[in-house]
C-alpha cells in the first residue's frame, strides 16, 4: 500500500524504547534541624527530593514526539501525555527541598488556598509545553516570507499582510479566551490514556468524513484562495473548530486543517494557515507556562534537557511540516486518520490489557 512506509515510520516512532529515572534522595542533603521538626511545614510532608534526572534518551524522545507530531493532525498533547507516563514523569508526590520543606509552583493565597504543589508532572507538563518553542522556530524559518508579510502589513506596506494578520488574531482569540478560562479542568479530567484514546478514534472518524466532504464539494480545486483572502468570520469559524483541540488526543491542527476546508481553502493553504495559527497560539501557551511553571521546571530538571528537548523539537518539526504538506496535497488526511485508528487500538490495550 502507498501508506505502508508513513504507518511503518509512525510505528518506529512509538515503538522507541523507554526508560524512566525514578525520584532519588538526595545523600548529601543534610537532615532537618531539630527546631524545624518541632514545627512541620504547612502541607503533606513527604521525603525529601531535590531533583528528578531526565536523562539525554528521555529530553531526545520528548523532543522527537513533540517536534514530529506538533503540526501533524494527529495530537502533539496526547502523544506527550503517553510519553510522560512511559517515562514514569506522572509522579503527583510534591517535591521538597533538601529539609523537607514542601516546594509550590504557586504558594497557597486568599483567592487559591491550596496553591499549586511542585510535583513531576507538573515540571513536565511544562517541559512539554514550553519545547514547542522548538517547533515554533521551524516555522519561523519555513515560512519567513509570509512573517515578513506580516511585518509589512503592521506598517502599512503591504495589504495582504494586513488582512493576514487579522485573520490570525481573529483564528487565535476563541482558544485564547477559552483555553485560560478551562485551562485548569482541561488538566485534571482531560489529560490521560482513555481520553486520548477516545479523542483519537473520534477524530480519526472526523477526519474520514473531512476528506470525503471535500472531494464531493465544489470547493475540492480551490487553489487559488489564499488565508490572507478568508473574511473576519471564516476566520473566527476556524478559531472556534479550534478550541475542540484542547480535548488532548483531537489535534489543533487536524481542526485548523479541517475548518480551512470548510471556508474553500486548498489542503496545502490550509495547512499554510494552521501553521500560522500554530505559530501565535503555541507562543502564547509557551510564554504563559514558562512564566507561570518555567522556574521550577527548571529547578526540577536543569537546563541541560530543556535546551536538547528544544533542539530536537526544531529539526523533527521542520522535517514533519514537509511531509506533512506532502501527504495532504496527494492523499488528504485520510493516512493520518488510518494512524490515529491504529493509535486508539493500541492505547486500549495498553490501558485494559
Amino acid at each position: 500500500m502507498r501508506f505502508r512506509g508513513f504507518f511503518l515510520a509512525a510505528s518506529l516512532i512509538g515503538a522507541l524504547p523507554l526508560a524512566a529515572q525514578s525520584p532519588v534522595l538526595d545523600p548529601l542533603a543534610s537532615p532537618p534541624p531539630a527546631e524545624a521538626a518541632a514545627t512541620p511545614p504547612a502541607g503533606p510532608v513527604h521525603p525529601a527530593v531535590v531533583a528528578h534526572e531526565l536523562t539525554p534518551g528521555a529530553a531526545v524522545l520528548l523532543g522527537l514526539v513533540e517536534g514530529v507530531t506538533e503540526f501533524l493532525p494527529v495530537s502533539s498533547t496526547g502523544h506527550l501525555i503517553l510519553t510522560d507516563q512511559w517515562l514514569g514523569l506522572n509522579d503527583e508526590t510534591q517535591l521538597t527541598d533538601a529539609q523537607g520543606r514542601p516546594r509550590w509552583i504557586k504558594p497557597p493565597s486568599p483567592a487559591e488556598p491550596r496553591g499549586r504543589p511542585l510535583t513531576v508532572k507538573a515540571a513536565a507538563d511544562a517541559y512539554c509545553v514550553i519545547i514547542q518553542v522548538g517547533a515554533i522556530a521551524a516555522v519561523v524559518v519555513l515560512y519567513w516570507s509570509q512573517l515578513w508579510s506580516l511585518v509589512l502589513g503592521v506598517l502599512g506596506m503591504d495589504r495582504d499582510g494586513a488582512r493576514l494578520l487579522r485573520n490570525i488574531v481573529l483564528a487565535v482569540l476563541p482558544a485564547a479566551v477559552f483555553g485560560l478560562l478551562l485551562e485548569r479542568r482541561i488538566e485534571e479530567w482531560l489529560f490521560g490514556p482513555v481520553a486520548v484514546a477516545v479523542a483519537a478514534a473520534g477524530g480519526a472518524v472526523f477526519m474520514l468524513w473531512v476528506d470525503r466532504w471535500r472531494r464531493r464539494s465544489t470547493w475540492h480545486n480551490a487553489e487559488s484562495r489564499k488565508p490572507a483572502e478568508l473574511r473576519p468570520h471564516e476566520a473566527l469559524l476556524i478559531g472556534s473548530l479550534q478550541c475542540v483541540a484542547m480535548w488532548p488526543g483531537i489535534s489543533r491542527s487536524m481542526m485548523t486543517i479541517a475548518g480551512g476546508y470548510f471556508v474553500g481553502l486548498s489542503p496545502v493553504r490550509s495547512a499554510e494557515f494552521s501553521f500560522l495559527v500554530g505559530l501565535a497560539t503555541l507562543t502564547g501557551a509557551g510564554i504563559l507556562k514558562g512564566a507561570k511553571t518555567g522556574p521550577a521546571m527548571i529547578e526540577v530538571f536543569g537546563w541541560a534537557p530543556v535546551l536538547l528537548g528544544l533542539a530536537v523539537a526544531f529539526v523533527a518539526a521542520a522535517l514533519a511540516i514537509k511531509v506533512l504538506v506532502a501527504l495532504l496535497t496527494r492523499f488528504g488526511l485520510t493516512p493520518f486518520a488510518y494512524y490515529r485508528f491504529a493509535l486508539a487500538a493500541g492505547l486500549l490495550i495498553f490501558i485494559f490489557g
